[in-house]
């Protein structure tokens, strides 16, 4: 019972202790060895210490690797965002070029008929007047100011 509990908490200790001591033969082997042991003892805590610093630093470096391939995914899923608005636009822009046709007639689509987008706006045509840029009375207004 007391040789388990001795060779369970001092085995390795004493074993590494009293080999030193052989190796070493110091003039009080007995305070050499009590040193050696709390050095020991100083030893495996700082090994202990080290390790769960370790393990931490591993654990936060994954967490910081993660957040990298988030913001990585984000990063790509905003160009393909920006991608697929900017190929919207330009359809949008041909499907208005196209509905205008080259002799400036227009079919009649309204924005929802031409987008492929579920919800797109269905609003009524409106049409421009071709307008000269200022008309003669506001030039008798600016005149008169």
């Amino acid at each position: 019972m007391e040789s388990a509990y001795l060779q369970k908490n001092l085995g390795t200790c004493l074993t590494q202790g009293l080999a030193e001591v052989a190796r070493m033969r110091p003039v009080d082997p007995i305070e050499y060895l009590a040193l050696w042991i709390y050095k020991y003892k100083n030893n495996v805590t700082v090994e202990q210490q080290r390790q769960e610093e370790m393990a931490q630093l591993e654990h936060e470096r994954e967490l910081a690797v993660m957040e990298q391939e988030m913001m990585e995914r984000l990063k790509a899923e905003e160009l393909l965002f920006q991608q697929e608005l900017r190929m919207s636009m330009e359809n949008i822009a041909k499907g208005e070029d196209i509905s205008h046709g080259e002799d400036g007639t227009d079919s009649g689509k309204t924005l929802a008929e031409i987008s492929d987008r579920y919800g797109a706006p269905n609003l009524s045509r409106v049409e421009e007047l071709d307008e000269p840029m200022l008309s003669d009375v506001a030039l008798n207004i600016d005149q008169d100011l």
